[in-house]
């Protein structure tokens, strides 16, 4: 077959065009696909997949009805977007948050098809959730949703078929609700959810995996170059699991951490948090507190700032962080870094930027971190494939019905975790961009990917 002329304005139009307000969805498309260009040129009999893996294979939206405490009926939208099938199952979060629409399940959907495919295991992806705000719900009325969400989702899911896991809003609690009406519904137990608790089909270091990884894969990256994390002053954002682990994990490797964050504003030690205060942090957001009571803690330094304002960048870290600043993890949420705040990271120092949020960079502060000289910019799609990745180990043990020890668990996360890394570092050395770990990244994924669409027929 004649391969056709290559021609990314075109596939990119039929994207807009078919959902021109779908912003973050586009967004997610756009950067992929502007970025495997020298993939398409090296290797044009990938152009023919191009169309076919923007669009999701089916995407179900639903009605969600329940009921709060004081006998209130309340209506929900549910969403599961089943992306790509090519290499395993469906595999991918639950969203719980106002902001979830169509739009943002098939930009986490879109995504997830390459980090799973970086991991090396047999994952496709997916994504789903709703706009359901579990903050200030009783345990009865965040069960009351589980089981309503389920009992309509349970009808696309299964162990071979599609396995959702958490995300935002959606943490062990919910988890464990979801998966108990699963089972009224199928009088099954089988890995259908992942993020279960251990003792009941769950992992060791899934919580901790999403952060562990991220400073597992910026490690890698700087021992690429004779270089550590130890002594390294590193400015993080977020103070849910993916921050709260990562800080952890750099703790133990010898860095300095000055600053985290929640969505009402950015706490920052200059001198960097010790354990004790670190301990605080999560003592108050394990009681599900503002990060910014910890103003109020007789063990933070009289240095300590908090950040805070009217418009979402104000209440970021990252353009107050000061001079001496040599890594940056955002780790809360999507488009959290723009131009700006990746000029004033660069200011501070700032040379090395691994992502443990999806997407947390705009595709312009992207540019900005990418033109840093002997720097690196490791995107979310391999940064934080850690979490995904232990969602496969315990999709694994639940199959071969076995425990792993954490030791483990945790070996064969830091495993996947430098296959991930040389695989995007060699991948960009084949395409002519050495230290391009963005190009390396969707390339290896989209490659994958790709060559499992042609070999399936999905594709001619």
């Amino acid at each position: 077959m004649a391969e056709e002329k290559i021609d990314i304005k075109s596939v990119l139009e039929k994207v807009r065009a078919r959902d021109p307000n779908q912003k973050e969805f586009l967004e997610a498309v756009e950067e992929v696909i502007h970025s495997l260009e020298p993939l398409l040129a090296k290797y044009p009999k990938y152009y023919r997949v191009l169309a076919a893996v923007c669009e999701p294979e089916r995407i179900f939206q639903f009605r969600v009805p329940w009921v709060d405490d004081k006998g209130v009926t309340h209506i929900q939208r549910g969403f599961r977007c089943q992306f790509n099938q090519s290499i395993g199952p469906y595999k991918g979060g639950l969203r719980f948050h106002p902001t979830v629409n169509q739009s943002i399940v098939k930009f986490l959907g879109f995504e997830q098809i390459f980090k799973n495919a970086l991991t090396g295991l047999p994952m496709g992806g997916g994504k789903g959730g709703s706009d359901f705000n579990p903050k200030g719900k009783t345990n009865a009325e965040v069960l009351r949703f589980c089981q309503s969400f389920m009992t309509e989702l349970a009808k696309y899911i299964g162990a071979d078929t599609d396995v959702p896991a958490g995300d935002i809003g959606v943490g062990g609690r919910e988890i464990g609700y979801l998966f108990g009406q699963w089972k009224r519904l199928t009088v099954k137990h089988v890995g259908v959810l992942t993020g279960k608790g251990y003792g009941w089909g769950g992992s060791l270091i899934r919580p901790e995996a999403t952060g562990y990884g991220l400073v597992y894969i910026t490690q890698y990256a700087l021992q690429e170059n004779g270089d550590s994390l130890k002594g390294k002053k590193v400015a993080v954002s977020g103070s849910g699991n993916v921050a709260t682990f990562a800080v952890e994990k750099l703790f133990e490797l010898g860095a300095t951490i000055v600053s985290m964050s929640d969505s009402g504003g950015a706490v920052i030690e200059p001198a960097g948090f010790t354990k004790e205060q670190f301990a605080k942090i999560r003592e108050i957001k394990d009681g599900r507190g503002r990060i910014k009571k910890y103003m109020e803690a007789t063990c933070k330094s009289k240095d300590a700032v908090y950040v805070t304002g009217d418009k979402s960048e104000d209440r970021r870290p990252w353009r107050k962080l000061g001079k001496g600043i040599d890594v940056a993890l955002p780790c809360a949420t999507q488009n959290e870094i723009n131009a700006d705040d990746a000029a004033a990271l660069i200011a501070s120092g700032v040379k090395f930027v691994a992502e443990g949020a999806n997407m947390p960079s705009d595709p312009d502060a992207i540019a900005k971190f990418k033109a840093v000289d002997k720097g690196f910019f490791i995107p979310a799609k391999a940064a934080n494939a850690g979490g995904v990745a232990v969602s496969g180990l315990e999709m694994a043990q639940n199959s071969q019905r076995v425990e792993w020890t954490r030791e483990e668990v945790d070996s064969k996360l830091q495993g996947i975790m430098k296959h991930i890394f040389t695989t995007i570092r060699d991948t960009a050395k084949d395409l002519g961009k050495v230290g391009d770990y963005q190009l390396g990244a969707n390339a290896a994924g989209f490659k994958k990917v790709a060559d499992a669409m042609l070999a399936q027929g999905q594709v001619l």
